[in-house]
């Protein structure tokens, strides 16, 4: 069979910028100054206050669309499945930031209730995450450490190790919340923008690293106090392995079966989560099975186990936080703030698109800011989102937060009725229960070969972010990682890959020369392309590129020629040379007498494909318009074609053109340029460059 190509033919005229202006009026739209800006945004009026209202509550949208019989069922299957996982991850991440484990309740209960209000995901499980958890231990463990004396901070006078590290947490955690409010108040939700995929993949592969080798403590029964700072996980492994004879038995094997167990049933999840109504809660099942062994057999006493011990009923008072602290640990927040809204954001698009509704970034920010600076007075420490929590809520039919609130509800019934239940929960389960749990993020490092293969730059930043992130921390190596990253956008925007383009034989269309066979060369003419922005950084490597395309260097040519016409000039009034007059130009191409050598021009006209080019900046038109002078002077007629309007106005506004660079060199595509040269320049049929490649 034959398939027959769809063919358009457009008659229109040849086209160059003026002409087009010329010819067809543009709409003069009217800017708005910045004074009008801030008079609309300072504007009320009853609509935009029904807007703001639903904005900064918007629980109000999906109640007012709540379908009670359909969802309700299902919300409050997730919120239990949900607050269960919660209660078991709260205590778990509570080791993580070097705090006792009911701490975490407070973490699973507050920041909860207060998203429930103000957050726009319908399907994220706040409370505790691994990462942030980290960090925030790594906080407590610099200002309280296990051994030595703490930070002199006042307010820690009186209070017992465990109750200053309480205090470090919820000031950090307070001023990590009010750096994501103010973020979306400022309208910053854009920030998250500049952690890419890459980034975030490296890094939580490295906060996985440090998140195992601070549970091995746990698993293992060892005493080993925390650290924190550059090195510190080069530390830890050297304080484990020197007593890594002294090793609990008991904990050991507790934890390896704890392990087994959950990994086999969550693959079992996995493989058969079509089939299954909801998935196995088999950390759950895991923990409660431990605890009665723990209590029947008294691991405690008999077998020098390390449990969670005693957790008090029912909430603490509130308290404020400590402004030295906020002194001691601003530089520690701000990423803290950062990871925990990325997550929780890249968390929450992936279901608002399988769902089909919208999240607000800016929301976001003002969500998590309130929860923080209301969990932390108290007493809970940073929240965000756990990946794998937020998967229960949502795999278990989760419609909307209400499955949140129950799940918060759950928390509850455990810190003031039950919690004496899970005192003799061993801490190595827990620990278990964390690792098994860190799959997912460790199997990220499967994408390094796929990176490797496909885009070398992402792979420098997934690897080097990953590295630093363990040798130096999670909050220096963010910030490495980040550098890396954007040091990779310059050098993408700075070196672009420049060609140079050739016509497809019989066509509009044109295309790098050097990947088709089929091409069509008109001699003497150069189409060259440049794919990116043209600013101060990179408007020498575009000058050099262009003299790569073209062939020669056109100050070069221009200053030999100068040199020859004062040497025929010498000639001439010596009367060594027979000529009436030069007045009517030389020939640079033709052979010049007295064996005067110049470099030979071949290009007559050039053509610079700007559609790619979104902005110049004022270093660039500078060398832009030294580029287009030296070429126009070796009589190189030069053409920029598919200029963006705003670019076009800016030449304009900044007094671009002149005698020798014109408006009239600014066509409205390349085709109408190439068609521009053909009349002025008639093709002979014998120099016309047709190539067929093999």
């Amino acid at each position: 069979t034959v398939t027959l190509m769809t063919q358009y033919v457009v008659t229109r005229p040849l086209y160059s910028e003026d002409a087009f202006a010329d010819e067809h009026e543009k709409i003069h739209r009217h800017h708005k100054t910045l004074r009008h800006h801030v008079k609309q945004y300072f504007t009320c009026d009853l609509k935009r206050a029904k807007n703001a209202a639903l904005s900064l509550l918007p629980f109000i949208g999906w109640m007012r669309i709540y379908q009670l019989k359909e969802w309700l069922l299902s919300d409050i299957v997730s919120g239990v499945s949900t607050g269960l996982v919660a209660v078991l991850q709260g205590l778990a991440y509570s080791l993580l930031a070097s705090l006792p484990p009911w701490y975490g309740l407070f973490t699973a209960f507050f920041p909860v209730i207060v998203y429930f209000f103000l957050g726009t995901s319908r399907h994220i499980s706040v409370g505790a995450f691994p990462v942030l958890s980290l960090m925030v231990g790594a906080v407590v463990t610099r200002l309280v450490p296990d051994e030595g004396p703490p930070v002199n901070i006042t307010g820690f006078e009186g209070l017992t190790i465990d109750e200053q590290r309480v205090m470090v947490a919820a000031s950090v955690t307070f001023l990590m919340g009010i750096m994501q409010l103010a973020m979306g108040l400022l309208q910053v939700g854009f920030i998250v923008m500049y952690l890419s995929d890459t980034l975030v993949s490296g890094f939580t592969t490295a906060a996985a690293v440090h998140i195992l080798v601070s549970q091995l403590k746990f698993v293992l029964g060892l005493v080993v106090p925390g650290l924190s700072g550059p090195l510190s996980i080069v530390y830890t492994l050297e304080k484990i392995f020197v007593q890594i004879e002294k090793t609990n038995v008991c904990d050991l094997v507790t934890s390896i079966l704890i392990m087994v167990v959950v990994f086999i049933v969550k693959e079992i999840n996995d493989r058969y989560k079509a089939k299954l109504p909801v998935p196995i809660p088999i950390e759950v099942i895991m923990t409660v099975i431990a605890c009665g062994v723990s209590y029947a057999f008294n691991f405690r006493v008999n077998y020098k186990v390390d449990v969670v011990g005693r957790i008090p009923v029912g909430y603490e008072s509130p308290m404020g936080p400590n402004m030295q602290i906020f002194g001691q640990t601003a530089v520690e927040a701000f990423p803290m703030a950062i990871v925990g809204f990325a997550v929780a954001f890249s968390v929450a698009k992936v279901y608002s698109v399988k769902h089909d509704y919208i999240i607000d970034g800016n929301q976001e920010l003002i969500a998590f800011g309130a929860s923080n600076i209301i969990g932390a007075a108290f007493k809970s420490f940073a929240a965000s989102t756990a990946l794998s929590r937020s998967a229960v809520q949502e795999s278990t039919g989760g419609k909307t937060q209400i499955a949140g609130l129950l799940s918060a509800l759950i928390v509850m019934v455990v810190t003031l009725a039950i919690g004496f239940l899970l005192e003799p929960l061993p801490k190595s389960v827990l620990g278990a229960v964390v690792i098994v749990n860190l799959k997912g993020m460790l199997m990220q490092i499967r994408e390094v070969p796929y990176l490797w293969r496909r885009d070398r730059p992402d792979c420098v930043v997934w690897v080097v972010t990953c590295l630093a992130s363990i040798l130096l921390g999670l909050d220096l190596g963010l910030a490495v990682g980040l550098g890396i990253e954007l040091l990779t956008v310059v050098f993408r925007a700075q070196f672009p890959r420049c060609s140079v383009l050739a016509n497809i034989t019989g066509t509009d269309i044109y295309k790098d020369r050097k990947d088709y066979m089929s091409i069509y060369e008109p001699e003497g003419v150069k189409i060259f392309r440049i794919p990116s922005p043209i600013f101060f950084a990179n408007i020498d490597f575009f000058r050099g590129k262009l003299v790569e395309a073209v062939g020669f260097n056109p100050l070069r040519v221009l200053r030999k020629r100068n040199k020859a016409l004062r040497t025929i000039r010498k000639l001439l009034k010596k009367g060594e040379l027979q000529m009436t007059s030069v007045s009517g130009g030389v020939n640079w191409n033709s052979e010049l007498p007295a064996n005067i050598h110049v470099p030979r021009v071949d290009v007559h006209s050039l053509i610079l494909d700007f559609s790619a080019v979104s902005f110049l900046d004022i270093s660039a038109l500078k060398g832009l318009k030294a580029a287009l002078k030296e070429l126009i002077r070796v009589e190189v007629e030069v053409y920029i074609v598919a200029c963006d309007a705003y670019i076009l106005k800016k030449l304009h506004s900044c007094m671009f053109f002149d005698d020798e660079v014109k408006s009239s060199m600014f066509f409205l595509t390349l085709h109408d340029a190439m068609l521009h040269i053909l009349e002025k320049h008639p093709v002979d049929s014998e120099n016309t460059k047709v190539c067929e490649k093999v």
